[in-house]
């Protein structure tokens, strides 16, 4: 039984996710930057292909201003190349006015005819330093905002940061039934509030099991609140070789390399370096064995040199397997995996341990895709 009630409690399987590495994040050897590893068009599409072709049903594509690509822009060109796998696109509040990033998502979900998820993101921009109540309070908006150009027929609303009044939303119609799922991660009051007001999945880093037990507790009391229940997800990297001792060796060859002055460097330089939810990564890396486990399996060294999902599972197929079936034992329904290097990788857990795993597509789960084109605007809906 899972721990807390959840969306999909009849589901038998789950969403296995990959992950692009659109902010300058791939790496043979963690912390020192290899050219043919560089975020650019080529190398992150080629792990999106790549990923479809294994069998992955969703990708994660994130958002960051340090040296790498726009995720909306880059979701767009991966529309017509890809015709299986869903997008993850993290989506940063506030970085768009709102209503013309309820039409620029409407516009990506038909390009991908119903395979576009959406990642909220609270944090601060280039250059911006925002009082954290303000910061939530803006993606609150920008999200409520969103729901009625995917629903209704008029934006109305009276917002602290944002007011509109009367506007068509014809423009801003989703392919989806009720738009892209939500997905949402975030550990202080505040993120948990807009989790479980508005959001689909929330997602989580890497921890000991009974913390991450305790992430869902806290956030399904505030969706109890609004009579609601949440999915959720884990987002963690994965070490995967035929022994336990392969994959353990494998672990301290990528940051056989590592400079931990060069890593702290990486860490500070991300947008949400300074965030609730990085703190508590850096406290499993202090709590952590010599050899850097936290828990049977559960890595931390990768945390050395990235900011965010600081953990790796490592251990073999079979210890991967299981480990995964105790998460979904849990209530978890969506994985976002990675691997160092991230197509290689996606080739490695590919072969090794999804085809063991009955993965699923959530929107599908949801209803939210229809069975034929809708009678949206720029679907098969009435000119006007």
């Amino acid at each position: 039984m899972s721990v807390v009630p959840i969306t999909s409690p009849d589901l038998e399987g789950a969403e296995i996710s990959w992950f692009s590495a659109l902010c300058s994040d791939d790496y043979q050897f963690l912390g020192v930057p290899d050219g043919k590893l560089r975020s650019s068009w080529a190398h992150c599409s080629n792990i999106v292909k790549t990923a479809e072709a294994q069998g992955f049903k969703n990708i994660l594509c994130p958002s960051s201003y340090q040296v790498g690509q726009d995720t909306l822009s880059f979701v767009a060109g991966c529309a017509p190349i890809t015709s299986d796998i869903n997008l993850l696109a993290a989506v940063r509040c506030g970085e768009m006015q709102p209503i013309m990033l309820a039409r620029t998502i409407a516009t990506l979900d038909h390009m991908l005819e119903g395979r576009l998820t959406v990642n909220i993101i609270s944090s601060d921009f280039p250059g911006e330093k925002a009082d954290s109540g303000f910061r939530y309070q803006r993606s609150r908006e920008v999200v409520e905002i969103l729901k009625q150009a995917w629903t209704q027929d008029e934006i109305n609303y009276q917002g602290e940061v944002y007011q509109f009044n009367e506007l068509n939303t014809d423009p801003a119609r989703p392919y989806q039934t009720g738009g892209p799922l939500l997905y949402f991660g975030g550990y202080s009051p505040p993120a948990l509030e807009l989790c479980g007001q508005h959001c689909d999945v929330y997602l989580m880093w890497p921890e000991k099991m009974d913390e991450l037990k305790g992430r869902m507790k806290a956030v399904n009391e505030v969706a109890a609140e609004y009579n609601r229940t949440l999915d959720y997800g884990l987002r963690v990297h994965m070490i995967v070789r035929d022994t336990e001792s392969e994959a353990k060796d494998y672990a301290e060859y990528i940051v056989s390399k590592l400079d931990d002055e060069q890593g702290r460097a990486i860490r500070e330089r991300a947008l949400d370096s300074t965030s609730l939810g990085v703190s508590h990564q850096a406290k499993n890396r202090e709590l952590a064995a010599d050899d850097g486990f936290i828990e049977p399996l559960l890595w931390t060294g990768v945390g050395r040199a990235r900011s965010g999902c600081g953990a790796a599972l490592v251990g073999t197929p079979e210890q991967i397997i299981e480990r995964i079936q105790q998460y979904q034992d849990m209530g978890i329904r969506s994985f976002i995996f990675s691997g160092y290097p991230h197509l290689e990788e996606a080739e490695h857990f590919g072969s090794k341990v999804l085809p063991h795993l009955n993965n699923v597509s959530l929107p599908e789960v949801y209803g939210r895709v229809p069975a034929a084109p809708p009678a949206t605007p720029l679907a098969n809906g009435i000119r006007k």
